[in-house]
C-alpha cells in the first residue's frame, strides 16, 4: 500500500497548503499520539528549526498529542540530529522534527524519529496515515497530556557532540568560520567549536524566522568562501537549516563537498586501523571518490539517492560510514542519523591527527568533472530502458574508455530524467552529456507523437 502523506523524508510542502496547515498538524499530532501510546504515560519530543511557521506547527502538534493523552517535551530550536539524540537519551516513544531542512522559510515539514533515534519504518508511517483517516477524539480530561519545556536541551546536545571525538583533540590556535544558515545550529555550533578551543568567526547566526538558508548555509557556500578568505581562516564550515548536512571550505576558498569529506573520514580511519567495512555512497556520488577509496583498498557500494537508502545499505552490511555529495554524512558508530556537527568533528580529528591542512587532505581524491542535464518528460516515467537509449548509453560509456561513467536517473519529485556523465576530460564529458540528452529528448518526444 502506498503512502498518502509521507515521502522519502517525512511530510513536506508549502506553508498554508495542505497538508502543511495547522489543522492537519493537530490531527497528525493526535494520530501519532494514538499510534505511539503504550502502557502507562507516553512522551514525545518536539523540536524545530528557526522558520517562523515552526511556532504555529509546534502548538498544533502539542494540542493533538495532548488530546491523545501523550505528554510533550518541547526542545525549542534544535537540529534534526539533536532531536534524534535526545529522543533516544530520554527514552521517549518518538521525536518530532518541524523543519524543511535546506528549503526556504515558506516551506516546512515534519519528520519523525523512533525511540532509538532512527527514521520510522514504513509500517509505523502507514499506521499513522491509517489513523489520520479516522475521526479525531479526545481522551478523558483526567488523561490529557501535559507539555514541558526542556531547558537544557542545547547544553546536553553540545556535550554529546564534543563526546564523539577523543578528549585529546583540541582546536587551539585554529581559526574557523562557521556558517549556520540562520538555522538550528545558530546557538549550538559556535559553542561546540569555541569550547574545543577554536577561534570562531560566525555568519548566518541571526535567524529572524524568514532568513533561514537565505544566501547562506551548505547550499549557498559563496558567503562562507568570501568570509574564509577575508579572515585568512584555516577553513570554514557550513551547515544547512536543520543541521544534518555539512560542507567545508579550505583556506584557499575552495568548497570541499560531501564526497570529499566522506573520503577524508574513511581515509583517516583506514590509516589508524579503525575502518570497519566499506563506504556506502549513492548513484550520484562522484566517481573520483570510488576510485580514491579503491586505491586505499576500501570497498565502495552505491545506494539509491536518499539517506534512508544509505542507512539501509550500511545496516545490511554492518558498515558505519556513508553519505551523499550534498553533505549528508553518516557515521553510525557516533550518531544514529546524519549529523553535520558530528560529521565535521570526525573530519577535524583526521586533520589534527595528521597535521595536514584541509586542502592537503582532500588531494588524495581527484574529483572527476561531472555534467548533468535534466530532460523533461511529458509524464512521469522511466525511459532509460528503451533499446535505443540503452545503445546510446553503451556507446557513451565505451567512449569514456573505462575512465568515467554514465547515469540516467528518473527524478523522484518531478517528471524529468537526469542525464549525468563523469570522466577525466571536462570537454568530452560535456559533449557526451549533451549528445545523450538529445537522444533521450528525441526518443521521448517520438513516443508521445
Amino acid at each position: 500500500m502506498g503512502k498518502k502523506y509521507f515521502g522519502t523524508d517525512g511530510i513536506r510542502g508549502k506553508v498554508g497548503e495542505h497538508p502543511i496547515t495547522p489543522e492537519f498538524m493537530m490531527k497528525l499530532g493526535w494520530a501519532a499520539g494514538v499510534v505511539f501510546s503504550g502502557e502507562g504515560r507516553s512522551t514525545i519530543l518536539i523540536g524545530k528549526d528557526t522558520r517562523i511557521s515552526g511556532y504555529m506547527f509546534e502548538s498544533a502538534l502539542e494540542a493533538g498529542l495532548a488530546a491523545a493523552g501523550v505528554d510533550v517535551m518541547l526542545l525549542g530550536p534544535m537540529t534534526t540530529p539533536g532531536i534524534a539524540y535526545l529522543t533516544h537519551t530520554f527514552h521517549a516513544q518518538a521525536g518530532i522534527v518541524i523543519s524543511a531542512s535546506h528549503n526556504p522559510f515558506n516551506d516546512n515539514g515534519i519528520k519523525f524519529f523512533s525511540k532509538d533515534g532512527q527514521k520510522l519504518p514504513d509500517e509505523i508511517e502507514l499506521a499513522i496515515e491509517a489513523q489520520l483517516e479516522k475521526e479525531m477524539s479526545v481522551v478523558d480530561s483526567s488523561q490529557l497530556g501535559k507539555a514541558y519545556r526542556l531547558e537544557d536541551a542545547r547544553g546536553r546536545y553540545i556535550e554529546f557532540c564534543k563526546s564523539t571525538i577523543s578528549r585529546s583533540i583540541n582546536l587551539r590556535g585554529v581559526n574557523v568560520v562557521l556558517d549556520c544558515a540562520n538555522g538550528a545550529t545558530y546557538h549550538i555550533a559556535p559553542s561546540v567549536f569555541t569550547e574545543l578551543g577554536a577561534n570562531v568567526t560566525t555568519i548566518g547566526t541571526e535567524p529572524n524566522g524568514l532568513n533561514i538558508n537565505l544566501e547562506v548555509g551548505s547550499t549557498s557556500p559563496a558567503a562562507l568562501q568570501k568570509e574564509v578568505l577575508k579572515q585568512g581562516a584555516d577553513f570554514g564550515i557550513a551547515f544547512d537549516g536543520d543541521g544534518d548536512r555539512v560542507m567545508m571550505v579550505d583556506h584557499n576558498g575552495e568548497v570541499v563537498d560531501g564526497d570529499e569529506l566522506i573520503y577524508i573520514i574513511a581515509r583517516g580511519r583506514h590509516e589508524v586501523g579503525e575502518m570497519k567495512g566499506g563506504v556506502v555512497g549513492t548513484l550520484m556520488s562522484n566517481y573520483g571518490m570510488e576510485l580514491a577509496l579503491k586505491n586505499l583498498g576500501i570497498e565502495f557500494v552505491r545506494a539509491k539517492v536518499g539517506d534512508r537508502f544509505v542507512v539501509a545499505e550500511l545496516s545490511s552490511k554492518g558498515w558505519l560510514v556513508g553519505g551523499e555529495s550534498s553533505g549528508h554524512i553518516l557515521c553510525l558508530d557516533q550518531a544514529s542519523t546524519g549529523d553535520g556537527i558530528v560529521s565535521v568533528l570526525q573530519v577535524l580529528s583526521v586533520l589534527v591527527r595528521s597535521g595536514m591542512s584541509l586542502a592537503e587532505l582532500k588531494k588524495g581524491m581527484n574529483k572527476l568533472p561531472q555534467s548533468m542535464i535534466n530532460v523533461r518528460l511529458p509524464s512521469p516515467g522511466d525511459p532509460s530502458q528503451n533499446p535505443e537509449i540503452l545503445e546510446a548509453v553503451a556507446d557513451a560509456t565505451e567512449r569514456l574508455e573505462n575512465k568515467g561513467r554514465v547515469l540516467l536517473r528518473p527524478s523522484g519529485t518531478e517528471p524529468v530524467v537526469r542525464v549525468m556523465v563523469e570522466g577525466e576530460d571536462p570537454n568530452v564529458v560535456q559533449s557526451l552529456c549533451e549528445e545523450l540528452a538529445e537522444v533521450v529528448k528525441a526518443i521521448v518526444n517520438k513516443n508521445v507523437h
